[in-house]
């Protein structure tokens, strides 16, 4: 057990099982015992400080709107970093009215339409971003992740394989593009996972979220790897969130929705707001509720 590092296990997490069971109901067992649970992130208050100093340049008469729209975006970062969405979107809005080719700002104004599922005002944005910008690579993520969620999995499969392969070791960049393909087809899905398993980093510890997918490795094994390397409460929360999301995603596929939903929900928990993984578990929850609704429709 790391130093500094505070853990609770729990044999079995019935409290937040029984939530779901009210609205949905499912068959699976229970599978989240032995679960590692995060201390959720603190506000850093070093990014309070920036924003504070932000506040202040931004008030001189004698920046450029080049300086002025830099500054925007900067503190439009520091506010995702600290969960001030609405905050943040309207620094990206002010930075991009200052100086329109500001790639960078067009890439995160876009990650805050997803969230909004308004999908055709997040795909000019990152449409913008890559005429601005070819080479931003973060674009090709965001954007293949806007048309999966926006139910447009062949072209993100696309944009969502094109960022895998600028670094085929990185296992994150694997399993979007895996998400892309299962939501075409499940065994397209897993034949691809397959085809590309072997040039994974094996030293990274989310390539076991890719042998769990494959059905090399089980849930217990995952989680029981999720302390190797943490030196720290932050690198622990860190990683927790990104282990909760995809660990949701693991069963949502298998139609453990219930477990899903609990996952979804660990991994807001954690506070991590500028984590791809915090910014959309919220968006597979709401997934979630709406096939229990539309199945609850069907058969009424």
């Amino acid at each position: 057990m790391c130093r500094n590092v505070s853990l609770i296990f729990f044999s079995l997490i019935v409290g937040i099982l029984t939530g779901c069971t009210q609205t949905q109901s499912f068959s699976e067992q229970p599978q989240m015992g032995n679960l590692l649970l995060a201390e959720p992130a603190p506000i850093n208050p070093r990014s309070e400080m920036a924003i504070a100093r932000y506040n202040q340049v931004l008030t001189s008469p004698a920046l450029t709107d080049e300086d002025r729209a830099e500054l925007h975006y900067q503190r439009g970062m520091l506010y995702d970093s600290v969960g001030l969405a609405g905050l943040a979107q309207f620094d990206y809005t002010q930075a991009i009215s200052l100086k329109p080719d500001l790639a960078e700002a067009y890439n995160s104004i876009g990650i805050h339409y997803i969230q909004q599922n308004d999908f055709i005002q997040a795909y000019d944005a990152f449409d913008s971003t890559l005429e601005i910008d070819p080479s931003y690579d973060f674009a090709f993520l965001n954007r293949g992740i806007a048309l999966y969620y926006g139910g447009r999995a062949e072209l993100a499969s696309v944009d969502l394989n094109t960022f895998f392969e600028k670094d085929e070791t990185d296992p994150f960049r694997a399993l979007w593009a895996f998400f892309a393909q299962h939501e075409i087809g499940q065994e397209q899905g897993s034949v691809y996972l397959a085809s590309i398993r072997p040039n994974l980093d094996n030293a990274h510890w989310a390539t076991s979220l890719v042998d769990l997918f494959l059905g090399t490795t089980n849930e217990n094994q995952v989680l029981n790897s999720l302390l190797n390397g943490i030196q720290s409460q932050k690198a622990l929360t860190d990683r927790l969130c990104e282990a909760y999301f995809y660990l949701g995603k693991f069963h949502a596929q298998k139609g453990n929705k219930g477990i899903a939903s609990n996952y979804f929900k660990l991994a807001l928990s954690t506070n991590v707001f500028d984590y791809v993984e915090h910014r959309y578990a919220r968006m597979e929850l709401n997934r979630l509720r709406e096939k229990a609704n539309a199945v609850a429709s069907s058969d009424n």
